[in-house]
């Protein structure tokens, strides 16, 4: 028997349809329910590796964490990685086919379905029930045609959506009737209730508008989340935008690239005690820091080209000379380096690059994804590390003879002579305590005062439940549920 289908679906992006489904699946675990999450087309930079040797975007990786289910390519089956304004990197159920432009994977779609149907019906057939999020928002008349991430999907599969708003944004009432206006007839019958996100306040000043929209539309309101302040969740794009603090806490700073990509690397950074962390941006001075992350990238190229241009060399450099610590993660290893070759022009008609001359490697770029979970041991210490692997590119060099860390007895990584930089392709090296506590110690920071990250996303997703299940009509909910399933288990048989 196929499993009951519930959709997410937003009145615009960042409407909290990841973390909400996040905290719905934890709700359903919690009942006894054999629950996973799926999205069928996801857009972001930030991914994971799965169970399967795929590559899926961290908001489902956080949905099968809340399932305490590992993460598996056919939760995600469709994943759009940037690599400029017009063209992405598609991967399809986990593997990469290519970079496509805007029209082209517009025209691509009518096969991706296929992929994602295919992994749906896995999925449900495993499941008692599957929480579906959808992307950006249904209502993109110019994103219709050929649609699998929002309404296409639920039509094709003949699923219930609850319709969710962030009411901090303002306008949502307007959000939510603006929404349904511009569905299709056979779109909006499917929308079974809505959910307001964020609310601050006193819900009596809200529940006249509440009373109004259910009369105007016809539909319930399941419930109101407040405002949760400090959930520790994986972000599934946008940058945090917090400066640096006026403190004399540790300071580590991170130039937002703009294809900077796992920037969730920095997550059990930005929540660690002793720490004043922050993304430096676009014609914002690098101010002076402990410690500075180079980060991953989706087109390593431009973004060192962005980096030259944005006087971030002459930054790294003095702040060599001053002592500091560096640390490049990925694309971010692969710039320290002296020089990368795209032979195969895989991110751009240029073929060479010189880097920044601070690691003695090379790095040629290439087609096949290196796509692995990983663990080992720091080099100079007896702590361990674990994290995951996604890059394509080949480094080579003396350099890496005085490795960062042994994966599998193996050399990974560089650490320099002078011991002022680290280099690794390893993702998620700060989640554990320990690792991050013996890195930040070679940083200059010896506190042992590291966050475990994994524990902290646990205690989040457990608050959002209990908030989920304080504040939402969960019954209610799953009996319009189960009566559109009955209803259209009926007329299908007619």
């Amino acid at each position: 028997m196929a499993a009951k289908t519930l959709m997410i679906q937003g009145t615009t992006s960042d409407a909290g349809k990841s973390t909400l489904a996040a905290g719905l699946c934890r709700v359903f675990l919690r009942q006894g329910k054999a629950v996973a999450p799926f999205k069928p087309q996801n857009m972001a930079l930030n991914s994971a590796v799965t169970v399967d040797g795929g590559e899926i975007g961290r908001s489902q990786a956080l949905q099968a964490f809340a399932c305490k289910l590992e993460p598996h390519s056919d939760m995600n089956p469709v994943l759009i990685k940037p690599t400029s304004d017009k063209t992405a990197q598609i991967i399809v159920q986990g593997k990469s086919i290519g970079n496509l432009d805007a029209l082209d994977y517009h025209e691509y779609k009518t096969t991706a379905k296929h992929a994602v149907l295919d992994s749906y019906h896995r999925l449900s057939k495993q499941y008692d029930l599957v929480v579906v999020e959808g992307a950006g928002s249904p209502a993109e008349i110019n994103l219709r045609q050929n649609d699998i991430a929002n309404m296409g999907f639920a039509e094709a599969v003949d699923c219930p959506v609850v319709l969710v708003a962030d009411i901090d944004r303002g306008g949502v009432f307007a959000h939510l009737v603006g929404t349904l206006e511009l569905l299709s007839e056979s779109e909006r019958a499917r929308v079974i209730g809505f959910i307001i996100n964020r609310f601050r306040g006193d819900i009596k000043l809200l529940e006249s508008g509440l009373d109004w929209l259910e009369q105007k539309t016809g539909k319930p309101v399941y419930g109101v989340l407040p405002y949760l302040q400090g959930l520790t969740l994986d972000a599934e794009d946008a940058l945090p935008k917090a400066p640096l603090q006026e403190n004399d806490k540790f300071r580590v700073i991170v130039p937002a690239l703009p294809r900077v990509s796992n920037h969730t690397d920095f997550e059990p950074l930005q929540i660690h005690p002793d720490i004043n962390f922050a993304f430096i941006g676009p014609d914002q001075k690098p101010p002076p820091a402990d410690l500075i992350i180079l980060p991953g990238s989706k087109s390593v190229m431009a973004d060192l080209n962005w980096l030259r241009d944005q006087g971030w060399e002459e930054t790294i450099l003095r702040h060599l000379r001053y002592g500091g610590k560096i640390i490049g993660i990925c694309g971010g290893l692969q710039m320290l380096g002296k020089v990368i070759y795209d032979p195969d022009g895989i991110e751009g008609p240029e073929h060479v690059k010189s880097g920044l001359g601070l690691l003695d490697y090379e790095t040629t770029l290439c087609s096949q994804k290196i796509l692995k979970n990983v663990r080992g041991q720091l080099s100079w210490c007896d702590s361990s590390i674990s994290g995951y692997e996604i890059h394509a590119g080949v480094t080579k060099g003396t350099a890496l003879e005085k490795p960062f860390a042994y994966i599998d007895e193996k050399p990974e990584g560089a650490v320099s002579e002078d011991n002022q930089i680290l280099a690794t392709y390893l993702h998620g090296l700060f989640d554990q305590a320990s690792s991050c506590n013996a890195i930040l110690s070679w940083a200059g920071l010896d506190s042992g005062s590291a966050v475990s990250y994994t524990d902290a996303k646990e205690q989040s997703i457990d608050r959002l439940a209990t908030e989920i299940e304080k504040s939402i009509s969960l019954s209610q909910m799953m009996t319009d549920l189960e009566q559109f399933s009955q209803q259209n288990k009926s007329c299908a048989e007619v």
